[in-house]
C-alpha cells in the first residue's frame, strides 16, 4: 500500500504550490492554476467559511470525497485552529498516497509547523482509525471506494473533490451522489470545483438548493448546494 506509485509525478502549479499528476487517469490532483489557491477558495472559503458564517457553530464535521494529498484537510484544520472551531474530518480515499509522497508535497509552507508535523506523524494511523491531530482536530481516512463508504455519522459539509467527470464519470452519477449526500445533515453544505448541467439537475433531484458560486482562478464558476 505504501510503495511509491510509478504513475504519479509532482508538478508546480501557477501559484508556486505543488500538485500531483496522475498519468494513468490523465489529470492533476489540483488545478494547474494554483493548488493552494483552488483548495482555499473552493473548499475553505466557499464551503467551510460559508457554513460557519451561516450557522455560527463552534464545532464542524467535514466529509471529503478524494482525500488525495491532504491539502484540503490541512487548510481546513489551519482555519479551524485560528478560529477555535472543533473539527471532525473524514476523508474517503480509494488509493491512499504513500507517506513519502505526502511528506514531499511541500505543504508545510502553507500551515503551522506543528499541524504539519502532527499530520505526517498520524497519517498512517488515520488510515486505520480516527487519529487526534491536535486539541481541536480529529482525522479519519476511509480507505474505500465511494459506494462502499459507510458511517453512522452525519456531516455538516461535503467537500466533493473527485477527479473530473470526463475521467471518472462513475463518481458523478446519480447513484454516487445520492449515496454520499445521504451522510449530510439537513442544512449541510456540498461544495465542488465543478459545475455542469447534469450535476445541477442531480443535486436538485436530491433535494438541494443550488448556487453558482465564483470559481477559483482559471475557472469561472463552481457549485455550492445546501441540503433542504
Amino acid at each position: 500500500m505504501f510503495q511509491i506509485p510509478g504513475n504519479l509525478q509532482f508538478i508546480t502549479t501557477a501559484d508556486g504550490s505543488k500538485t500531483l499528476f496522475n498519468s494513468q487517469i490523465g489529470e492533476n490532483y489540483h488545478s494547474k492554476h494554483g493548488a493552494f489557491q483552488e483548495s482555499r477558495h473552493v473548499f475553505v472559503k466557499s464551503g467551510l467559511e460559508y457554513f460557519l458564517n451561516l450557522t455560527k457553530k463552534t464545532q464542524v464535521s467535514i466529509l471529503e470525497v478524494g482525500f488525495g494529498t491532504g491539502l484540503n484537510f490541512l487548510l481546513s484544520a489551519e482555519y479551524c485552529y485560528e478560529k477555535s472551531i472543533e473539527l471532525d474530518y473524514t476523508g474517503i480515499e480509494a488509493f491512499p498516497l504513500p507517506e513519502t509522497v505526502i511528506s514531499a508535497t511541500g505543504y508545510n509552507d502553507y500551515v503551522r509547523s506543528d499541524l504539519w508535523m502532527a499530520f505526517n506523524t498520524h497519517y498512517r494511523k488515520a488510515l486505520l482509525q480516527p487519529a487526534v491531530i491536535n486539541e481541536i482536530c480529529n482525522l479519519n481516512i476511509a480507505h474505500t471506494e465511494l459506494l462502499q463508504f459507510v458511517s453512522n455519522k452525519k456531516f455538516d459539509i461535503i467537500y466533493f473533490d473527485a477527479f473530473a467527470a470526463i475521467h471518472q464519470p462513475e463518481m458523478w452519477n446519480d447513484e454516487a451522489l445520492a449515496h454520499i449526500t445521504d451522510f449530510l445533515n439537513t442544512g449541510g453544505v456540498f461544495v465542488t470545483y465543478a459545475i455542469t448541467g447534469n450535476l445541477k439537475r442531480s443535486m436538485k433531484r436530491l433535494g438541494f438548493s443550488i448556487e453558482k458560486a465564483p470559481g477559483a482562478p482559471g475557472k469561472r464558476e463552481m457549485l455550492r448546494a445546501v441540503k433542504l
